[in-house]
């Protein structure tokens, strides 16, 4: 496989051809923040925060699903990169009902973590309030739309690594949701195996464990990358 070479934030990177900006990036050691991306599954960029600027194009380019070019220049921290970025976080927050002070994830969180990143302390938006359920079917788990941001890491961790695909997104628009089985229930869907990892997935408070509370949920991240891994490696064929 050929080679590319590109330039990004003022870094020579080299990396095999097929890799995205994202991938590159890591390379040179340049972060990009993302709340979508997920080791080990697809990316589809969803949350828009890895949008970055390539010189010659007069748009801006999610990261995580461009694949490189040679002599493409990437800037991927300008203030104007940096302002659409706080903005996306603020909607983010408007659009749904995170109250962090009550939220299992508190402190855990990778949309609070975000937040503190790109210095957001409110949002100069209308927060909509909408009236969002929580399904707490399940035996084991319950999921919260309240707190959801659909990043659809559930969805494709399900679908690609558990080879579930209980999860799924439902509606348009604004009425969109992440639905389980055909919009059943999540503890009627004889599909789901219990296995926990849209819990480990999910980067805030919208799917847990039950009898969490405040600030307990914790994400297994060893446990993915693992089973990622060991599917590559074929280390659990004997």
């Amino acid at each position: 496989m050929s080679v590319k070479t590109l330039i990004i934030d003022g870094v020579d990177v080299a990396i095999e051809e097929g890799a995205t900006i994202l991938d590159a990036a890591k390379e040179a050691g340049v972060r990009i923040p993302t709340l979508c991306h997920l080791e080990g599954v697809s990316d589809i960029g969803a949350c828009r925060l890895c949008l970055v600027e390539v010189t010659g194009i007069n748009r801006l380019l999610p990261a995580c699903v461009t694949e490189v070019a040679e002599g493409m220049v990437v800037t991927t921290n300008s203030e104007k990169l940096q302002g659409y970025r706080r903005e996306i976080v603020e909607l983010l927050f408007a659009e749904g009902n995170h109250v962090c002070a009550v939220c299992v994830a508190n402190e855990n969180c990778e949309l609070q973590d975000m937040a503190i990143e790109v210095g957001m302390d409110h949002s100069r938006f209308s927060y909509r309030f909408p009236k969002r359920e929580v399904d707490v079917t399940h035996h084991q788990f319950g999921i919260d739309h309240n707190r959801c941001i659909l990043c659809t890491r559930c969805v494709r961790v399900c679908d690609e690594i558990e080879g579930a695909h209980v999860w799924d997104v439902g509606y348009r628009g604004a009425s969109a949701k992440i639905i389980s089985g055909l919009n059943q229930p999540w503890g009627t869907v004889d599909a789901c195996t219990s296995c926990g990892k849209c819990v480990d997935a999910c980067p805030t408070g919208a799917i847990f464990r039950k009898g969490s509370t405040v600030a307990e949920k914790e994400r297994d991240k060893g446990k993915l990358e693992f089973l990622v891994t060991a599917r590559e490696k074929k280390e659990w064929i004997r």
